[in-house]
């Protein structure tokens, strides 16, 4: 199957599709003796994460767990229809987005806000969950994929408040999700995912490092694909969000509305990156834009300063 990539050790990237884009959400599956799925996509990616499922030879009742990094729509969206498909499977989530889960009714409402109309067509529905199903991991937890491998999960905030990195202890794989920015695979580009209304520098920096001290062999990363030179890509993800969070700042301290300080940063970090570069390949850099919005990051920044300045 075309969106199914043996990454080896019975580790399968799934292209998820989102909104029918190729190449930006990946889920995963790990088709150890308990198949586990790690990020079950967008809603409306459901069918194509269960056909690939399929694909690799995972039935309705033969799925164990699944697993989400955080409940952002383009990694969790999915887990009600996919819980429904496969009715055997234990949803794990950290615990701060547990109830979101079992009710999305508030985490929809205010990605209405943020996204409009086009939350249909970029994300579909988040459906809910019972609630029996789901097991919340606080700090760390852990997930039996059975023959004495485990996946460990590691509480890793600054992208969101309800975000975990996961670490197979059979191969080092480390799922990143969001916490090391996003990865643009056709130009080895590395941009930082800095959204509203949970982004925070300090916490965002401390997951970094608790990533690097994991020594992880590899990077799995949610937006896209894995990244071989591990501690080297988590260093290169601390810097940028040091250089955004600097830039943003001195916007903010000029007092500039968001869209002259989206134009300010894209005038000075476009050329930082291959997939934006004036001869580059435009559905790449429309690709870019889809998963790692100028605008979004510089929103989500802001929203830290005012806050900040709020508490005084």
């Amino acid at each position: 199957m075309e969106n199914l990539t043996d990454l080896g050790n019975d580790v399968f990237e799934i292209d998820t599709r989102m909104a029918g884009y190729s190449g930006i959400t990946a889920g995963y599956l790990i088709r150890s003796e308990r198949p586990c799925l790690v990020e079950t996509g967008a809603g409306n990616s459901a069918e194509v994460v269960r056909d690939a499922l399929s694909a690799a030879g995972i039935g309705p009742g033969d799925l164990a767990t699944v697993v989400v990094t955080h409940i952002h729509l383009d990694h969790a969206g999915g887990v009600g229809d996919v819980a429904q498909m496969f009715p055997d499977a234990e949803i794990v989530v950290h615990e701060k987005g547990a109830r979101h889960l079992a009710d999305p009714s508030r985490l929809m409402a205010s990605a209405r806000k943020v996204w409009g109309s086009a939350l249909d067509s970029l994300f579909g529905d988040l459906k809910p969950t019972d609630a029996v199903r789901i097991r919340a991991v606080e700090e760390t937890g852990a997930v039996d994929l059975g023959g004495g491998r485990r996946l460990e999960s590691h509480y890793s905030p600054g992208h969101a408040r309800h975000h975990v990195g996961l670490l197979d202890s059979l191969t080092g794989d480390l799922y990143v999700g969001d916490a090391a920015g996003v990865y643009i695979p056709e130009t080895a580009d590395l941009r930082p995912a800095t959204p509203p209304p949970d982004f925070d520098l300090d916490s965002a920096l401390a997951s970094l490092d608790r990533f690097r001290a994991l020594q992880p062999t590899r990077l799995l990363f949610s937006h896209y694909g894995p990244v071989e030179l591990a501690d080297e890509t988590l260093q290169r993800s601390a810097e940028e969000l040091r250089l955004w969070v600097e830039m943003v700042t001195e916007a903010y301290d000029q007092r500039l509305d968001l869209d002259h300080a989206v134009a300010m940063v894209r005038e000075r970090t476009d050329e930082r990156y291959k997939a934006l570069a004036p001869d580059a390949d435009p559905a790449v850099a429309e690709k870019v834009e889809v998963i790692s919005a100028t605008r979004n990051n510089v929103a989500g920044i802001m929203h830290t300063l005012e806050k900040d300045s709020a508490r005084g």
